[in-house]
Order: structure tokens, then C-alpha cells, then sequence
């Protein structure tokens, strides 16, 4: 992974900004890679049984993969596809029972319709033909069990994909290869923008809403700034309580202001959205932020569960600005050095707090107030 070839940069971007397009090309590499690797299995097979049994009948490497990437392409597709839209629209607010049970129904449905295919349109077409005439007999009982190896096998295929693409969203787009690759199994140093965003007034809406409404207000809070991400290039890298940190590269934070401009609209979100949460809380949600940038360290941590851990400064400085929100009465702080480097149109109204002595740190850090 040179710095030359950002790839998690570029999977992450590409991700972001063509979200159903990157999903369902990831879920198409691999399940050709999956059928492939089974149209290679096969072909060793049949190799061998022909060898002891002394059977006329040539194998074609070749036929079995092109046939592997077929289905490959087609499971890839519709798989990917009902995934996506099931993800989007229908699973998200469902158990994991239910998610594990529907995914089965509709996959079981989609290999046995793929193997109809097999059956009766490519092996009549790319492997009928190289068998001899007085070649093994294809019978309804060597069919039934080539059917239970497919299913058997698609089937262990799509848990080990449901894995990857679990890992996929757990760390983001392009880290798994690094993941495998071991990059961050030592400490990597590299530079980030953080923003932590923090619930206002939490406390009393707590106390009126109750811990489990409350709950629940704060899962639609942060669900409506997740819908936001993809579209700002902004990455998830952990929950709090009722905070939620965001971060980005230096190229996605700072072009257009972007950083800033994915605070103010995930507060366009929540009023737009501000009858269901009237509705259903009798109250809109409300973030303060703080902003920072600098360099910190990435390092993979952990043996039970395993975590990408971001360390540094910077993100300790990034939730001291946001801890003063309140005492100013301010809805989004940066420090000066990221305001150096952003720079801010006159859409936005400015405010230097001047130099503020942060709770931990030694030197004062000037704080810039931003407004709409």
C-alpha cells in the first residue's frame, strides 16, 4: 500500500459516491471468484474419476470456468442486488433472525433456479458436447446429487461473502485488503479531520422520554446522519452514548469545506424530519460539534474483538473543543489551524473565541465559532 496508490482512498470514494454501483460490482468479484473456484474443483473431480475409472470423456478446463463466471456474474447480481434493496428498505429494522431467515428463503430460491440453468442450457451447450456417445449416463439420481454438492456449497459461499461484506461495513470500503495485507498491525501515522458531534440538552430529554424511548430517539438521530455520509465522503469511527464521531482524509474534509457543510446538513436532515420526531418524541434533534485536524496513528488492537484504533492529539484536542460548545453557546467549534486550512466563503458567519486553555492541554488552542 504506497502512498503513490491510495487504494482504501479510492474504494472509500468510489463507495461514497456510487454507493448500489460499488456494492453490487464487490458482491459480483466474489461470487466469480466463488464459481470459478468451483468450476476448478469440478474439473479436478471429474478429472480424476475418469482417470481411475478409465471413462471416455474429455475434460474442459476452460467450459468450467466460463460456466463459473456465468453464474457468477448472475448470483453476484441478483444476490447483490436483493441484498442492497432488502438493506435499504425492508432489513433494516428487522431481527437478525428474520434478516438470516428471508436471506435463506430468497438465495435458496436464486441457486435453484441457477442450477436449472446448468442442467438444461450450459451443460447441454458447453459440456454435452465433449462427452463421447457411449459416455457416462446423466440420470435423474446424478443430477439430485450434483444439486446437493450446488446447494451445499453455494451455501457455505454465501456465508463466508455475508462475513466479508459484515466486514465491509464494520471498517468501510478498501480497508479489508489492507486488513488481510497486516498495514495496520503496527502503528500507521496518518493525517485525519475529526468532528465529534454531541447530542444538546441530552440530559433532560432523557428524563423525559425515558431510557427506552430515549434509545430509540437517539437510533433515528443517528440513523439520519448516517443517510448523510456517502454523500459528504465522511466516515463513521465509533459510537458514544448519544455522541458520534466522524472523521475524514484530509482531501474528502477540506475540498468545498465539506467537513463543515456535513454538520449543517445533518441539521437541514433533522428539520426536514422534524414532524416524525415531533410526532414521536415531541422534540428535533440537536448537535453540537467540535472540528480539528492533524495527524494521529492507526493500529489494529485487540484479541477477543478485534478494532481499528485511532490514537493522537488530535483527537483528544477535537473532543475538548466540542466539551466547550455550551460554555459559548456555540453550535460548532473548529480550531484555527483547521480554519487556516479550509477555507471558509462568506456563506458562513465566523467568530474567534481567541485562545482557549483546553481541559489536558498545555497551550491554549484559538477556537473559531462557524454559523450559518
Amino acid at each position: 500500500m504506497s502512498e503513490k496508490f491510495d487504494y482504501p482512498g479510492l474504494a472509500k470514494n468510489f463507495a461514497n459516491r456510487f454507493p448500489f454501483l460499488s456494492f453490487i460490482m464487490t458482491q459480483i468479484a466474489f461470487w466469480v471468484a466463488a464459481e470459478m473456484l468451483l468450476g476448478v474443483l469440478i474439473n479436478i473431480f471429474l478429472s480424476a474419476i475418469s482417470q481411475a475409472f478409465q471413462l471416455p470423456f474429455r475434460i474442459n478446463l476452460i467450459n468450467n470456468i466460463s460456466v463459473g463466471i456465468m453464474l457468477g456474474i448472475l448470483c453476484g447480481l441478483i444476490i447483490g442486488f436483493i441484498d442492497y434493496l432488502f438493506e435499504a428498505q425492508y432489513f433494516r429494522r428487522k431481527s437478525l433472525g428474520i434478516i438470516f431467515l428471508m436471506k435463506a428463503i430468497i438465495s435458496f430460491i436464486v441457486f435453484v433456479t441457477l442450477f436449472s440453468m446448468v442442467r438444461f442450457i450450459l451443460f447441454e451447450k458447453l459440456i454435452k458436447p465433449f462427452l463421447a456417445e457411449s459416455g457416462p449416463y446423466f440420470n435423474e439420481q446424478f443430477w439430485k446429487y450434483w444439486f446437493y454438492l450446488f446447494i451445499v456449497y453455494n451455501f457455505v459461499m454465501i456465508l463466508i461473502i455475508t462475513f466479508i461484506n459484515q466486514v465491509n461495513k464494520k471498517y468501510g470500503p478498501g480497508i479489508l485488503i489492507p486488513l488481510l495485507l497486516g498495514k495496520y498491525r503496527n502503528p500507521k501515522e496518518e493525517e485525519r479531520i475529526f468532528m465529534f458531534m454531541d447530542l444538546k440538552s441530552s440530559t433532560t430529554i432523557a428524563e423525559t422520554l425515558g431510557h427506552i424511548k430515549y434509545s430509540s430517539f437517539i437510533r433515528d438521530s443517528f440513523m439520519d446522519i448516517n443517510l448523510m455520509l456517502n454523500k459528504f465522503n465522511a466516515e463513521i469511527y465509533q459510537y458514544v452514548g448519544d455522541e458520534i464521531v466522524i472523521m475524514w482524509s484530509l482531501k474528502n474534509g477540506l475540498k468545498e469545506q465539506t467537513c463543515l457543510k456535513f454538520f449543517f446538513t445533518c441539521g437541514e436532515q433533522f428539520k426536514k424530519r422534524s414532524s416524525y420526531y415531533l410526532e414521536n418524541y415531541n422534540t428535533i434533534p440537536q448537535f453540537k460539534a467540535g472540528l480539528h485536524m492533524g495527524k494521529i496513528t492507526i493500529v489494529e488492537i485487540g484479541e477477543i474483538k478485534r478494532d481499528l484504533a485511532y490514537h493522537g492529539d488530535t483527537i483528544n484536542t477535537t473532543a475538548r473543543i466540542q466539551s466547550i460548545c455550551n460554555e459559548h453557546n456555540k453550535s460548532l467549534l473548529i480550531s484555527k489551524f483547521l480554519f487556516d486550512n479550509i477555507n471558509t466563503d462568506e456563506n458562513y458567519k465566523t467568530e474567534s473565541l481567541g485562545l482557549i486553555y483546553l481541559k489536558g492541554k498545555q497551550n491554549a488552542v484559538e477556537i473559531i465559532s462557524i454559523e450559518l
